[in-house]
């Protein structure tokens, strides 16, 4: 670490959009206290203050002193369109919308919504016999299969001048899966040397452990034993005893190996038909009659739309606002996300089933490089706008430029190049505790014109996980962080339309007038400065962003 990162004094602008920007000041002693932190060290670091506590967090805690005096005005729905959702976890149960217009179970559609018992939600992957699809087709998996009959093996001369776009999304489509298998390729074959060698080992060493009962110290004492001969013995030992040093558990080892076998049999084959569950055309948007409401059924395995509620659900530190916060807020999971890519068209009505049934804030913790009906999902963001629902969405963690045209992110708010289409639509960034050169979390994907605002990453998920204490990172993390603030300024103040919540949101943030490390597309580092990753600049700070709301709100009065 160079030394004037360590020693230097670090100057900030904390802005409060229309109020006047305040310079602070941080001392050297803070600094490297900032430096020498890591994710472990503090807990719930994400929703601590800059200010108070010298650590670039989202100021919740600082915001929750704000509240204390201030009564809730309305409850806010945040739609989590996701993965599968623990519904009956102890800690989100009570959070979870219920559609009170349904009766459970009883297979009518009681509202009238087109969905029937959907009374906390719908599962898009599924079917009326409750199946539903874990493992799917990348984008551009799909991509080659819909146009392979028409492009393979010709020439951009021979296209029609009309279908020229398709065929370069063709040509970018194989390119990506052909990187993507050869990749696959070694994972496979990672995952089953690994496979093999822990069975191999159990085997092996079963009649010194016929229980199993190995731990490190009676594996240091059989290797003491063992001849050096027994080279093939001696690694049996290593391979058991590196899996209890790195808590690579049996069921991680069976995961894994099943895992990498599904991306290459489901994930990246073009003859695998990933709609064979739902029986509808992918394509067709008035094809509605597929889908269950089982939003739970597998959530050990599709366990991403629990974390990222679980993110939702703890972001409100103060037990006396908690307590009042957690009551007002609920989470509507929409199961649109397995393995692989999402559906366009799952996308879409999922927006509109947000829409329709009260959401005000949907949270989208996914990206994918291809779109299949890029308008349609236009068009639904559109629909978001229009009813007043924000949509929060992540970056993608390509650690990539976004505003570069070789490089694409779905679903977006803008066609490729072009100007936004509404505003209510945030993408977020994944920032760190450190402020240093990596507050920028190394993975985030960046870009002045393509990103909005960033949040905190790399926490620990202390409300939701199989084990309470998963740590979380990526833009997927960062984004329910936004979609809390969201929720929170719409509990207290209704009456902001969502443009105003999304300006807020941008504009209240924290500006770092620091140098930040960058991975270029060549694989060298560059210093860039912070600010220039985002179209805010900044990092959310909740604090702020009440702040700012209460002002708007007095004004109206």
């Amino acid at each position: 670490m160079k030394k004037e990162l360590i020693t230097g004094i670090i100057s900030l602008i904390v802005c409060f959009g229309c109020t006047t920007p305040k310079a602070l000041l941080l001392d050297t002693t803070a600094v490297t206290n900032i430096q020498k932190t890591t994710f472990a060290d503090i807990e719930n670091w994400h929703l601590k203050d800059i200010i108070n506590d010298t650590i670039p967090g989202i100021s919740m805690v600082r915001a929750c002193e704000f509240l204390k005096d201030k009564k809730i005005k309305d409850s806010v729905i945040v739609a989590v369109l996701d993965m599968e959702v623990a519904i009956d976890h102890k800690d989100l149960k009570n959070q979870i919308w219920i559609n009170k217009g349904e009766i459970a179970n009883n297979g009518l559609d009681d509202d009238g919504n087109g969905y029937v018992d959907d009374v906390h939600g719908w599962n898009f992957l599924g079917n009326s016999n409750g199946d539903n699809n874990i493992y799917v087709n990348y984008e551009y998996t799909r991509i080659i299969k819909k146009f392979n009959e028409q492009f393979q093996g010709k020439k951009i001369e021979q296209i029609k001048v009309k279908k020229q776009q398709e065929f370069l999304t063709y040509r970018r489509a194989l390119k990506k899966h052909k990187e993507r298998y050869q990749y696959g390729i070694k994972e496979k074959e990672n995952a089953d040397f690994l496979y093999h060698s822990y069975y191999e080992a159990l085997d092996k060493l079963s009649s010194y452990f016929p229980k199993k009962d190995f731990n490190l110290k009676s594996l240091d004492s059989l290797d003491q034993i063992i001849p050096d001969k027994e080279e093939k013995l001696k690694f049996n030992i290593i391979t058991l005893q590196d899996c209890l040093k790195y808590n690579i558990t049996e069921d991680y080892i069976k995961n894994e190996k099943h895992v990498a076998d599904e991306r290459m049999t489901k994930l990246l084959d073009t003859s695998y038909n990933d709609r064979l569950i739902q029986q509808d055309d992918p394509f067709n948007l008035l094809d509605t009659d597929y889908g269950n409401h089982i939003v739970n059924g597998n959530i050990n395995i599709l366990d991403h739309g629990t974390l990222v509620s679980g993110v939702i659900s703890a972001s409100i530190p103060n037990e006396i606002v908690a307590e009042e916060f957690s009551s007002n807020i609920k989470i509507m999971p929409l199961c649109i996300s397995a393995y692989g890519d999402e559906h366009d068209k799952d996308i879409v009505l999922a927006i509109r089933y947000a829409v329709d049934n009260g959401a005000k804030v949907i949270n989208m913790s996914f990206s994918k490089e291809f779109s299949l009906l890029e308008k349609e999902v236009l068009n639904a963001i559109k629909y978001a706008a229009d009813h007043g629902v924000l949509i929060v969405k992540s970056a993608g963690n390509n650690s990539k430029d976004l505003d570069k045209l070789n490089n694409y992110n779905f679903p977006n708010d803008a066609k490729k190049g072009g100007n936004e289409i509404a505003n209510n639509f945030i993408k977020v960034g994944a920032s760190t505790n450190k402020v240093d050169k990596n507050l920028k979390n190394h993975s985030s994907n960046f870009g002045k014109k393509e990103v909005d605002v960033f949040a905190p990453s790399g926490f620990k998920s202390t409300s939701t996980g199989p084990d309470l204490h998963e740590e979380f990172t990526g833009t997927s993390s960062s984004t329910p962080l936004v979609s809390s603030i969201a929720a929170l300024l719409y509990s207290y103040y209704p009456h902001l339309s969502v443009s105003q919540v999304k300006e807020i949101i941008l504009n209240s943030g924290t500006l770092y007038h620091i140098d930040v490390e960058i991975t270029q597309d060549d694989g060298t580092k560059k210093m860039v400065p912070f600010s220039s990753l985002s179209k805010s600049g900044k990092i959310v700070n909740a604090y702020n962003a009440l702040i700012m709301a209460d002002k708007i709100a007095s004004q109206k009065k």
